[in-house]
């Protein structure tokens, strides 16, 4: 049986293609959360008025890749440091943050938040929000494996 976890950290085209390719993974979409607007589209998202993030939601199996394996792959392919940014994209809704599902992963998110902030690996704090998982809204059609149809490896340099 499969579980969920999402995931924001900035453009969600690359880090739906990053966690695609996680042996485990059996699904990733792109779309929206921790906003207060009901069905927003991408137009709404990017206007900085919905306070949804874009986000990626994982569908995994569990015997395959652990959820402390995805925080890893999370922490890696992104700066959590960054206020409502990642490269060049600029405003919250490409904010970190860790939308969990389960009070274990609330737990294992705390936890793996806290070991990298031990870790001195940035010389800035972490900016990731971890909070509770609300409603997914699905991204367009055509923001769905979006690399992958374009044969892009990724968003940027």
């Amino acid at each position: 049986m499969t579980q969920t976890a999402t995931f924001a950290a900035g453009c969600f085209w690359g880090i739906e293609a990053t966690f695609r390719q996680i042996p485990g993974v059996t699904d990733a979409a792109v779309g929206y959360m921790g906003g207060h607007t009901e069905n927003p589209t991408y137009e709404d998202v990017c206007s900085k008025t919905t306070g949804h993030a874009e986000v990626v939601q994982v569908e995994y199996d569990p015997d395959q890749v652990s959820y402390d394996d995805l925080l890893k792959a999370f922490w890696q392919m992104h700066n959590p440091t960054q206020v409502n940014r990642q490269g060049p994209d600029v405003g919250d809704q490409y904010r970190t943050a860790i939308f969990f599902h389960t009070p274990e992963q609330q737990s294992a998110a705390e936890a793996s938040k806290q070991a990298l902030e031990a870790s001195s690996q940035f010389d800035k704090p972490i900016a990731t929000e971890i909070t509770p998982a609300s409603t997914f809204y699905r991204g367009e059609d055509y923001h769905q494996q979006y690399l992958a149809k374009r044969g892009m490896g990724s968003c940027h340099i």
